[in-house]
């Protein structure tokens, strides 16, 4: 008889509640209307967008959203910058505001800032759609960076306020604080990291290391997806990345191995039990 796999998914992997929140009001809406309008990919994960798209889910870009008149669209959990709401007025739009509310929170505290004259600068990834969001606060003037080396590119103030974008590691902007302080500058610090997102580090290197072979599922686009990939890759390096179940290599594993599945915020669920059900029939 040959030995199976065991396989157990990681019950605190999957989508975190701005999601859940956003595909929830986006499956309401299309329920009721058959179709919807989205700003831009409504979650970083491939097989999620293309579910939501067979039930009449429409992706849009800026350019698209700015002919479009007279109709409803989605703003996702990422948050969106002033001009998209001016425009939306002007184009007779409504928005449907699925924003996170950590990322509205977030986008207060830095229009706030913004409006006191302070100087401010973002630990986060450039072109981002939350980042977008957030320079827009400061109508384009904040400094965004992504690793120290970058921001001491910048002549940088004396006085700093330091943002981050809600999804970046909590242990990476407390040591770019400390490496600013020690260089003598007077830094103004918010963590505004999401808790729900930085958490999952610790969560998933307990996971991780409790078994023989870990996958790890996300969508190629999630800068989340990668950043816990990594963290489990560290963790245990029979480590594989994949975005959906045909990518699995049954070669990766032996008879009777024990075989943990995980993902980023933005990966479904409804995926994860696919892989597990792929690896269990192997």
């Amino acid at each position: 008889m040959p030995q199976h796999l065991s396989v157990r998914i990681d019950p605190n992997s999957g989508f975190c509640f701005g999601v859940i929140y956003a595909i929830q009001m986006a499956e309401d809406i299309l329920d009721e209307q058959g179709y919807l309008y989205c700003l831009g990919d409504i979650v970083h994960n491939d097989e999620e967008v293309q579910r939501l798209e067979k039930r009449g889910l429409r992706i849009i870009d800026y350019e698209q959203f700015e002919q479009l008149r007279n109709e409803a669209v989605l703003i996702r959990a990422h948050g969106e910058p002033p001009s998209t709401y001016q425009m939306a007025l002007e184009n007779n739009l409504t928005l449907i505001d699925a924003s996170c509310p950590v990322v509205l929170k977030l986008q207060n505290r830095i229009k706030t800032s913004y409006d006191k004259q302070e100087k401010i600068f973002i630990y986060g990834k450039h072109g981002h759609a939350e980042v977008r969001g957030l320079l827009g606060q400061t109508s384009g003037n904040a400094v965004v960076f992504e690793n120290l080396d970058e921001l001491l590119l910048h002549e940088l103030p004396s006085n700093i306020t330091l943002y981050s974008q809600t999804t970046k590691s909590t242990d990476s902007f407390y040591r770019i604080k400390g490496e600013l302080e020690q260089r003598g500058y007077h830094i103004n610090a918010n963590d505004t990291i999401c808790r729900q997102v930085s958490n999952r580090d610790k969560d998933l290197r307990k996971f991780s290391e409790q078994y023989d072979q870990i996958v790890f599922v996300s969508g190629t686009k999630s800068s989340n997806g990668k950043v816990l990939y990594q963290v489990c890759k560290e963790t245990n390096p029979a480590t594989h990345f994949i975005s959906k179940v045909e990518e699995i290599c049954p070669t990766w594993f032996q008879p009777g191995q024990s075989v943990g599945i995980c993902g980023a915020t933005s990966t479904p669920m409804w995926l994860m039990e696919q892989v597990r059900d792929a690896l269990l029939a192997l």
